[in-house]
């Protein structure tokens, strides 16, 4: 075993993609394409799987490196044949080829594998991944859970599409990325099928699973879905009921909804937080209430679709584009269904942030302050005095064109201040510097 760690890499030798999540992803490849056919019982909590991944060398290689965390590894195949060796190095899969791969070259990587999924505990973030429910299970992927269920290349600015097929026991529902493209029932279990066509960071991929009942939006501008347990209640049409006027507005303000469907996942226990994926959110039971702090995150997922999802960051550094964004598309949200302004809430935020320690820096907050809500309430507090800066038409036509130029890639906060500086006639450099590079919190623009 000693001679074959030094063949493949000893842990201080495997690649890190993001020094912001150290140990996932590797720069040398990217993946175009994720088949997963995983078959899964609830009793006992064992998955079995396939992960067929279609691939790009991005540099020569001599091995592949991929992340799995905790699933014991039964067959790997490089092209279709046994590649030189395998072997699980921590939480990381690492294969000797059997010949080098030049640099743009295609190949295809098999890997079987099974065991009892868990959640990932990581420095900074705490645990993600597959979860056990009371009666089913949820994903999420944010920001390193992805390889607690399929091996995959786990760095954020690594997109490809997936089709994902999950057979369980027949009297659950499975919810999973993109489209149903096909449910076959047998006489104990039934296989779902999902495809998103779409370009997806493997931390947005996402498998849910319960006994829920699929309550479709007939009303929606695109076509929308509720997954929810049969005792939902009242509470479920408080929360989530206005979700096609949402849908609408964003729409409006954002662009084309980029995806094929989405749907929302509300699971029997209560969850501390949304789950964010893409074409599809997750809801614990106890956010079916009409308060703002529930509303706001129904809203607030929403818009990751366009922010996170459709234009995803290709470095964790840059998270402001994603959860920014999504803060203000909040506020927007309250001011469109008759609560308080837009203008309210950045006030409100701006004095509570005035009161607190000035010692985050938006545009590299660092991983241990990388979801601090500062950084949230300080994103979309960007976007209220670019807004106050530029006018309101100018404002929301860079947003549109920001999600039409950049869907299906990825960007940085560089890309984002050349975008604005390319789409208005404000000098924005000021600006942009006071908010995004300096711990200082900026005073806002007088309101018009």
């Amino acid at each position: 075993m000693r001679g074959l760690a030094s063949r493949l890499g000893s842990h201080s030798d495997l690649p890190t993609a993001d020094p912001y999540l150290p140990g996932h992803g590797d720069p040398s490849w990217s993946a175009t394409h994720y088949a997963l056919e995983l078959d899964y019982e609830l009793v006992g909590n064992q998955l079995r799987g396939q992960a067929v991944i279609d691939a790009v060398a991005e540099e020569d290689l001599t091995r592949v490196v991929l992340d799995l965390a905790g699933l014991e590894v039964a067959k790997v195949t490089v092209d279709g044949k046994a590649p030189a060796k395998y072997a699980a190095r921590g939480d990381r899969l690492v294969v000797g080829l059997a010949g080098a791969l030049a640099a743009g070259t295609a190949f295809r990587v098999s890997v079987k594998y099974a065991g009892a999924p868990q959640p990932l505990v990581e420095d900074h973030h705490g645990d993600a991944g597959w979860e056990e429910l009371e009666d089913g299970v949820i994903v999420a992927g944010q920001p390193h859970g992805a390889p607690t269920w399929f091996p995959c290349n786990d760095r954020p600015d690594d997109k490809a599409s997936y089709s994902i097929a999950v057979t369980t026991a027949a009297d659950y529902t499975v919810v999973a990325n993109g489209a149903l493209a096909e449910r076959r029932r047998g006489s104990s279990t039934c296989r779902w099928r999902y495809e998103q066509a779409e370009p997806m960071a493997t931390y947005l991929a996402t498998v849910q699973i319960g006994r829920y009942e699929l309550r479709p939006y007939d009303e929606a501008q695109v076509p929308m879905a509720a997954a929810v347990p049969a005792d939902a209640g009242a509470g479920f049409e408080a929360a989530f009921g206005d979700q096609p006027e949402m849908m609408a507005r964003f729409v409006e303000w954002f662009g084309p909804y980029p995806f094929a469907a989405y749907t929302s996942v509300i699971t029997s226990d209560d969850l501390e937080i949304p789950l964010e994926s893409q074409s599809l959110s997750t809801f614990g039971r106890n956010f079916c209430a009409d308060d703002w702090d529930a509303v706001r995150l129904v809203a607030h997922e929403l818009a990751h679709q366009w922010f996170g999802n459709a234009v995803t960051l290709s470095r964790w550094q840059d998270i402001w584009l994603h959860e920014g964004f999504a803060c203000y598309a909040e506020w927007l949200w309250s001011e469109a269904s008759g609560r308080e302004s837009a203008e309210h809430w950045a006030r409100h935020h701006h004095q509570k942030l005035s009161e607190l320690d000035q010692d985050l820096l938006l545009a590299d907050p660092g991983p241990e302050l990388m979801f601090d809500d500062r950084v949230y309430k300080r994103g979309a507090l960007t976007l209220h005095a670019l807004r106050l800066t530029v006018g309101d038409e100018p404002f929301f036509d860079l947003l549109r064109d920001w999600v039409a130029d950049h869907t299906g890639g990825s960007v940085t906060t560089e890309d984002f201040r050349e975008h604005a500086a390319e789409r208005t006639d404000a000098d924005l450099e000021g600006l942009f510097d006071g908010w995004l590079t300096r711990q200082e919190l900026p005073d806002l623009p007088a309101a018009s």
